[in-house]
């Protein structure tokens, strides 16, 4: 494995004991180092098995990843002063200007972790049947659709929060996506258009395996998140009832929409 990928377990282990360990405030410390250490690590495996990765094809698009990252997180954070879906435990410890420095720190790590995981999706052999699927040609029509949609899915989820908050997952997706198609953007639908689905699934399932390890390492941690989510709070997997996991593999499709909207150049991502 590359060196990158063995400091990026260093991190790792030093990180998460640490982070589940110590006593009183240590997350808004450590979250940064353990998902910078995922994503190397990530990048590692991705390298060794394909022979490229983010990171080798170009540490300024592994770094632009980390500054377009924490924009686009800060836009869920705006929609749930609305919705109120989850707060974060600890956050009063902090002034404001700390808390907006500490937590835009951790929100930078969102794109790298998703995207260096969904590569690794995409690397796998069995993504190779989802070369040849139904294709979605793009048209004026239907990029106009997208985008009624998802100002449809803002609205209800802003106007009654309490029974379409879960449309803001996905809702991002249908209104930056169209808008990059007219600039002439990387974008799902051009690969779609080919009738090939990998980036699409491999960005669903790289954000749902992000998923996981974001709520299993909040699950011990301290300043943590905690969920309000009315009418699935069930069946709980760590923090998140079981049914909020379906609002990753949307999540994912979001952030590459989000990045090709904001960054001033296209990272290149190999979906």
């Amino acid at each position: 494995m590359a060196p990158h990928g063995w400091f990026g377990v260093l991190l790792i282990a030093l990180a998460w004991p640490l982070n589940w360990g110590l006593p009183g405030l240590r997350t808004h410390l450590l979250f940064f180092p353990l998902w910078l250490g995922y994503a190397l690590l990530v990048d590692a495996l991705v390298l060794r098995r394909s022979g490229t990765s983010i990171l080798t094809r170009s540490p300024r698009d592994f770094a632009l990843l980390f500054a377009c990252s924490a924009p686009a997180w800060w836009l869920f954070e705006a929609f749930n002063e609305r919705t109120h879906n989850w707060e974060y435990l600890g956050g009063d410890r902090f002034d404001a200007l700390t808390y907006f420095l500490l937590t835009t720190l951790s929100f930078s790590t969102v794109m790298p972790a998703v995207f260096e995981t969904a590569e690794f999706v995409r690397s796998a052999g069995w993504m190779r049947r989802l070369s040849g699927g139904p294709r979605l040609e793009p048209t004026r029509g239907l990029l106009l659709a997208m985008l009624g949609t998802g100002a449809a899915m803002v609205a209800l989820s802003m106007a009654l929060p309490g029974y379409f908050y879960p449309l803001l997952w996905g809702s991002a997706f249908f209104l930056a996506e169209p808008i990059n198609a007219w600039r002439g953007r990387p974008s799902l639908l051009s690969y779609l258009a080919r009738g090939d689905w990998r980036p699409v699934a491999a960005l669903a399932l790289g954000a749902l395996a992000c998923g996981f390890f974001w709520e299993m390492w909040n699950f011990w941690s301290y300043p943590k998140w905690t969920y309000n989510t009315p009418g699935v709070e069930f069946l709980h997997v760590f923090e998140m009832p079981l049914l909020g996991f379906l609002g990753y593999p949307p999540f994912g499709l979001e952030l590459f929409a989000l990045v090709h909207l904001i960054a001033p150049r296209p990272p290149r991502l190999r979906l």
